[in-house]
């Protein structure tokens, strides 16, 4: 156990020296400019508390959960040929399953953004 608290303890007297070296070696420049908030080198307009709809929210949980399945079936091609028929049914099954749910949220509604629909219900 001691070479992990050995470990955590040379990991923080780096984090102290790096944080120390920046502080005596940085650069120090009070122009009225440097506070400023801007994006892309422009600066901000109104207030940064937008709301944003419900549906984009939606539509980001839908790319995440869609996009750790990739990485499932990625991971499953790696290893295919030593897995064997049956992890290949396995995976048949599972983008199943997938289909099944893309065509439900399709339906539904939940992946149209014109407005027509209602969206997600």
């Amino acid at each position: 156990m001691w070479p992990l608290g050995v470990y955590f303890a040379l990991v923080l007297l780096l984090v102290a020296g790096i944080l120390l070296v920046s502080y005596l070696l940085g650069q120090r420049h009070w122009q009225p400019a440097t506070g400023s908030p801007y994006e892309g080198g422009i600066l901000s307009e109104g207030s940064a508390r937008v709301r944003l709809s419900a549906k984009f929210y939606l539509m980001a949980m839908f790319f995440v959960i869609f996009d750790l399945e990739a990485a499932f079936l990625f991971a499953w091609a790696v290893a295919a040929r030593r897995l064997g028929w049956q992890a290949y049914w396995e995976a048949v099954v599972f983008v199943g399953i997938l289909v099944a749910a893309l065509a439900y949220l399709w339906r539904v509604g939940a992946l149209d953004w014109s407005g027509r629909t209602g969206g997600a219900k």
